[in-house]
């Protein structure tokens, strides 16, 4: 009767895990971005198609899923630049608070395929304070990189942000090596998930997925 009443509580507890383990894959409807309850857009329009494009405009511009309080975990995504030189800053924008004050990693496509800047590929930020340029002047190379594999950069890339406070590791179309590791500037450890463009830069966005631990 013990054995049965142990093998009960086991079993028990595996399926709770696994629930647990379940509920914490989170694929938002990215159908409903017009949704204001759910969804917070600055500074962009979204142009309504298959994806998530967000337009041209001067100045930064978020998209940040309000149901989102990330902390440690994977995101992954597929995003879409093009090669226009200084108009393509796309990304994904994590431990946001508000339009001002979050982490990203973005990527400028332009340079995927640069032989002389193919080393400003993927790059960390962490606004407001940490800007991309005050990063390079005080910190060159060690929060940008080349991105390996080289993706084409008209089409789509798949992205995975892995973060375990502070060290974040960057991955591209499923690679095993990372195309940048660092460790995040900011105090901040959890906040809203947003996609991300930069000054004059639109952008594409699809298959969102997190994976909280």
């Amino acid at each position: 009767m013990k054995t049965i009443k142990l093998l009960f509580i086991l079993t028990q507890v595996f399926l709770t895990l696994r629930l647990q383990a379940q509920d914490s894959v989170f694929s938002p409807d990215l159908s409903k971005v017009n949704d204001s309850n759910v969804w917070t857009l600055y500074n962009r329009d979204i142009i309504p198609g298959d994806a998530i494009h967000l337009n041209s405009k001067p100045g930064d511009g978020i998209l940040f899923l309000k149901e989102s309080n990330f902390k440690n975990g994977t995101i992954e995504l597929d995003i879409k630049g093009k090669d226009e030189r200084g108009r393509s800053f796309v990304g994904i924008a994590f431990h946001g608070l508000n339009d001002s004050i979050y982490d990203v990693i973005y990527f400028r496509a332009f340079n995927f395929k640069s032989s002389d800047r193919n080393s400003h590929s993927v790059q960390y930020i962490s606004h407001p304070q940490y800007t991309w340029h005050f990063l390079r002047k005080e910190h060159p190379e060690m929060y940008e990189n080349i991105v390996n594999p080289v993706p084409d950069p008209n089409d789509w890339f798949h992205v995975t942000v892995k973060v375990d406070y502070p060290h974040v590791n960057v991955f591209v179309n499923n690679s095993e090596k990372p195309s940048l590791s660092i460790d995040q500037l900011s105090a901040r450890k959890e906040g809203w998930i947003g996609f991300w463009v930069g000054n004059n830069s639109e952008g594409y966005f699809r298959n969102l997925k997190v994976i909280s631990e």
